[in-house]
């Protein structure tokens, strides 16, 4: 049975808040975000819907100043109105802030509405139906229809657990997990390259207490990147060419408050929903969120914020270095890895947090994974490259098919015909290129702007309080909501620590391609080679024509993919010792001459893909140009899908 409540804050605005309860005991505390507070175990499982109600403290919000932020935001990404664009929507009074801003910017540019009359052009919000609770699937369909008021028009789409939903301790994460997921599928299947999400000052300020209680360093407190580019799980091949689609990630709202956020709404006179779950103290965000209300003062608030903004101009400034480093330091060959020029990149004379974040970059490529990489592996390699004479040497950094990474083999979506003019455009590249022109004249060009170099948590706030960036009062304020969270989370590392190990027991790179790739298909294999074969007519000169039946793990008499033309199939696997032993042999055989015998680094061989037959029988190293059969053309293309360096990213 539903319950109302009429609330009057200290604003004077009035909301009308409907509680959809089963029990009959609620505790409510007025609240100037007008949050329903809720006892410490009643809350609620349905979320609360919030209406606003015409008052006269309406027309006091100046909504064309926030409309102006907004626009000056989209313009330092690089957005231009004709732009198409995607809103992350959850119904909160933040994305609901998001929508009616999105919705005024778009139409200021004058781009009219769709083909139906009703929603406006080049705007689609997408709202995730977590199907964690029975109430979900009616709520995303309120707050689909309270997002169409606004002119907008709305996805929703239901998470699809496939190994059961998530349990308690990883609510949060697996559903943001599969939150982004879906809205990276549904930006590609409607071809958007710009995703706006919500997150704002308040979100950095509870991260920066979370990180720092984690004792991060100067990176991690920055926060939240402003744009980043986040690349798809599917590739594409469209019109004989491979394409990797990506999604600029944006959170324009970055400059303004959560109290921003209500005045947005109450503004524009919009609804929103609180999702009581976001009050539950067994979420760190929860706890720290509920910390920082008590303390956000203006002045505390301004201070934390100026602390944050210094670690964003450092940030700046190392990504800088990095990608000068890369691109003097860094070749990447064709076979998957990378080599490193120690004496170009004299890391005796780079500051260890800008070699550090190089190195986590370099590994983020070679492993491709979407996040960088962190711990003893970068480590070790920072301590190798800190330690080995750089004069004339060089540092290989290859994939290990056994390490634990996300990594499956896929094969290609292919367009049709029909489909092929629709082909993701070069529309991102050009507002990434407009974003990259904002931000060459906003440069930390020299190490003095960036305050905080190579500084853990608790050395920032030091050094910000010496340089009275903060004042004692805020400094002690920081410190008791970074003790206060660090005696939650020492309580549970040791479950997290082992939920991890087991995890990465059973995860690792796809060291073979289970289903047979027929001729004429095209597969993507672990993350970063494109491989296919067929057959042909005409006979290829560089085909090795010995009889391999010496070999112990060859039996047969021959293993020629055109011997029996009805069961013409490959797979397609890394090669192993064995592989590479028989190449050493085939080179003593007559016309050996005829396939490049690459001295590869023998960890590079590890992850070289080739062509088998049913029985596991060497078919072709496309790498290296070799191959049994005459008649088959194979071919093998590094396409890497996280570029070196992570790809676009901002920290304005």
């Amino acid at each position: 049975m539903a319950r109302g409540l009429v609330l009057c804050s200290q604003t004077r605005t009035i909301a009308k808040l409907s509680f959809f309860l089963s029990y009959p005991k609620l505790w409510f505390k007025p609240h100037r975000h007008h949050r329903p507070c809720y006892g410490p175990h009643n809350i609620p499982s349905a979320r609360v819907f919030c209406h606003c109600v015409n008052s006269q403290t309406l027309n006091l919000v100046d909504m064309a100043k926030y409309n102006e932020a907004f626009s000056r935001r989209m313009a330092m990404a690089g957005i231009k109105h004709h732009n198409s664009i995607a809103l992350g929507v959850s119904g909160g009074p933040d994305s609901m802030a998001l929508c009616v801003l999105a919705a005024s910017w778009k139409t200021e540019g004058l781009y009219g509405v769709d083909n139906s009359g009703k929603f406006i052009d080049g705007l689609l919000a997408i709202i995730v139906d977590h199907g964690l609770r029975s109430e979900s699937k009616d709520e995303a369909s309120l707050v689909g229809n309270r997002v169409s008021e606004i002119g907008i028009r709305c996805k929703i789409v239901r998470c699809d657990w496939l190994n059961g939903k998530p349990k308690q301790g990883h609510l949060q994460e697996s559903a943001r997990d599969m939150r982004y997921k879906i809205f990276q599928d549904v930006c590609m299947q409607n071809q958007i390259s710009v995703l706006l999400v919500a997150h704002h000052a308040d979100d950095q300020a509870e991260l920066f207490i979370l990180r720092s209680s984690r004792d991060s360093g100067v990176l991690g407190l920055a926060g939240m990147a402003f744009t980043s580019q986040v690349f798809s799980s599917h590739t594409n091949f469209c019109n004989n060419d491979w394409k990797n689609h990506s999604v600029l990630l944006v959170r324009p709202l970055l400059d303004f408050s959560k109290e921003d956020m209500y005045k947005i709404c109450q503004g524009s006179n919009r609804d929103w929903v609180e999702d009581p779950t976001n009050r539950s103290p067994l979420f760190a965000r929860n706890r720290i969120r509920a910390s920082l209300g008590n303390l956000l003062s203006g002045t505390f608030n301004s201070e934390l914020q100026a602390v944050i903004s210094a670690c964003r101009r450092t940030r700046i400034y190392v990504d800088q270095i990095c990608n000068s480093l890369i691109k003097q330091s860094i070749t990447v060959m064709d076979q998957g890895y990378a080599v490193i020029n120690l004496k170009t990149l004299n890391p005796s004379k780079i500051e260890d947090i800008c070699l550090s974040k190089f190195i986590t970059l370099v590994l983020q490529f070679v492993s491709q994974r979407q996040r960088p990489i962190r711990g003893s592996t970068s480590k070790l390699l920072l301590q190798y490259i800190r330690t080995i004479p750089c004069k004339g040497f060089e540092a290989l950094v290859c994939c290990s098919v056994y390490c634990p990474l996300p990594s499956n083999a896929e094969s290609f979506r292919t367009f049709s015909n029909v489909e092929e003019k629709h082909c993701f455009s070069d529309e991102l590249e050009q507002i990434i290129a407009n974003g990259r022109s904002y931000s060459n004249n906003n440069l930390v060009t020299d190490s003095s702007q960036a305050q905080f170099l190579d500084m853990r948590s608790q050395s920032v706030l030091d050094e910000a309080r010496r340089l009275d960036v903060i004042s004692e009062s805020t400094y002690r304020n920081i410190i008791s909501l970074q003790r206060e969270e660090v005696s939650h989370f020492k309580s549970k590392t040791d479950e997290v620590a082992s939920g991890c190990e087991s995890k990465q027991g059973t995860e690792h790179i796809a060291a073979f391609l289970s289903e047979p790739l027929l001729p004429g298909q095209t597969c993507y294999f672990m993350n970063r080679f494109i491989i296919s074969w067929k057959l042909s007519k005409e006979i290829s000169s560089n085909w090795f024509r010995g009889e391999p039946l010496s070999l112990s793990y060859l039996q047969g008499d021959c293993h020629c993919c055109c011997v029996n033309e009805d069961e013409m199939v490959a797979k397609v696997r890394t090669m192993i010792d064995a592989d590479w032993l028989y190449l050493a042999e085939l080179t003593k055989w007559p016309h050996s001459d005829n396939f490049e015998a690459t001295r590869l680094p023998l960890t590079a061989r590890k992850s070289m893909p080739l062509l088998v037959d049913d029985h596991g029988r060497l078919l072709s190293i496309p790498s290296i140009g070799f191959k049994h059969c005459p008649c088959m053309k194979a071919s093998t293309v590094f396409k890497p899908r996280v570029p070196l360096g992570g790809g676009h990213s901002s920290f304005l």
